[in-house]
């Protein structure tokens, strides 16, 4: 009798590229299961993104319907200097969105069965084409197929790849959220419908509006995202990353864990650094976050059943716009390569991992020049 049970997945991580990668394979007829470390929603994290085609792509593959825009649109780009007056202005169009409305629209997508919060991944073993996976609370399960799509401090490349680690790009970026009516009305007047630049020596801040907290995109109730990438010497790091409670953090510090001391020195350096509408930004932050810029390429992303993909491969630089588009492209392609019947799953995953190595690599490469050239790190830009 011919075994007609579809096939399975394990995702490991639970953000984007996770239920990307559960979406787009569950359109094509497997089952899937979601394995997230954390025992918390996750819906609070991050912040604004430019909305790519890769995206789009892969939520139209994966039969996503929002239900109305994914974003709010910005016209003019332009750059300000020091005291505010606009330097250039040309008209670039895009539409920016936010991790947690993106975050939103897929998580209502999965059935709440498939997704399991507080499970993190100790090891895996491979044996007669089946993978399996133990986690840390005891749990073991068994699938086809092992998707590692837990970012930058991939349990599972710490496993396929011991000692590969992501490298500090020497500068981070702060980050902030401000909803659009605490917004003064002149720099209201200077922001509005614009992705607005600064640039200064050694620091770069960059604002454009996204949706609101619950995703509304009506005016009056979207949010101001701004960036402001600052250098930061590494041996500066640890106690910048060192939270209100004296806990020190690898890479990054969440909304709310900044401590008073770290939070009145941003704003005080806003003040005396920003253009006036983006210091008004910073010091109307509530809750201002701050992130290691990092460098990550991977050598390979398939070891039999076990793929890497997302962040947990290549972590690109934010300049390129382009991680959330890489993990969407990962996971559409593996899709795309795994749809139907055919040759067999070891033979497809290499010609995957074949295309997605130089589009990971490429992006990488691009990125650091970028954010060299952008922070006076040395390096060009080609």
């Amino acid at each position: 009798m011919t075994d007609h049970t579809p096939p399975r997945a394990l995702v490991i991580g639970g953000s984007l590229a996770g239920l990307l990668t559960a979406l787009t394979l569950r359109r094509i007829g497997w089952r899937v299961d979601v394995f997230e470390r954390s025992p918390h929603a996750l819906d609070s994290r991050g912040g604004g993104l430019v909305l790519q085609p890769e995206l789009l792509h892969a939520f139209r593959f994966a039969g996503l319907a929002p239900g109305g825009t994914l974003g709010v649109a910005s016209g003019d780009r332009i750059f300000l200097d020091r005291d505010g007056q606009v330097l250039e202005r040309s008209y670039q169009p895009q539409t920016q969105t936010s991790w947690n409305m993106l975050y939103g629209v897929m998580r209502r997508a999965l059935p709440d069965a498939c997704v399991h919060a507080g499970e993190t991944l100790q090891e895996i073993a491979q044996r007669d084409g089946k993978v399996t996976a133990r986690f840390a609370g005891g749990r073991r399960e068994s699938g086809d197929l092992l998707v590692g799509a837990d970012g930058a401090r991939s349990a599972l490349r710490a496993q396929l790849l011991p000692g590969l680690q992501p490298a500090y790009a020497g500068y981070v970026a702060w980050r902030g959220l401000v909803p659009e009516a605490e917004l003064d009305a002149a720099s209201r007047l200077v922001l509005d419908g614009t992705f607005a630049f600064q640039q200064g020596e050694g620091h770069m801040l960059l604002e454009y509006m996204v949706p609101g907290e619950t995703g509304a995109t009506a005016r009056g109730q979207r949010r101001w995202n701004w960036v402001w990438y600052r250098r930061v010497e590494k041996a500066a790091l640890t106690a910048l990353l060192t939270d209100r409670t004296g806990k020190a953090h690898a890479w990054s510090l969440p909304p709310g864990a900044l401590a008073d001391t770290q939070a009145h020195r941003l704003r005080t350096d806003a003040g005396a650094m920003l253009a006036p509408p983006f210091a008004a930004l910073v010091g109307r932050t509530a809750s201002p976050f701050v992130q290691a810029i990092l460098d990550l390429d991977t050598p390979a992303m398939v070891f039999g059943r076990a793929i890497l993909l997302g962040d947990a491969a290549f972590v690109p630089r934010p300049h390129t716009a382009g991680s959330a588009a890489k993990a969407a492209a990962d996971a559409l392609s593996l899709a795309q390569a795994l749809q139907g019947h055919g040759s067999s799953l070891e033979r497809r995953l290499p010609d995957w991992e074949r295309r997605q190595l130089h589009a990971g690599s490429s992006m990488t490469a691009w990125g650091r020049q970028l954010g060299d050239r952008i922070m006076g790190l040395g390096g060009t830009v080609h």
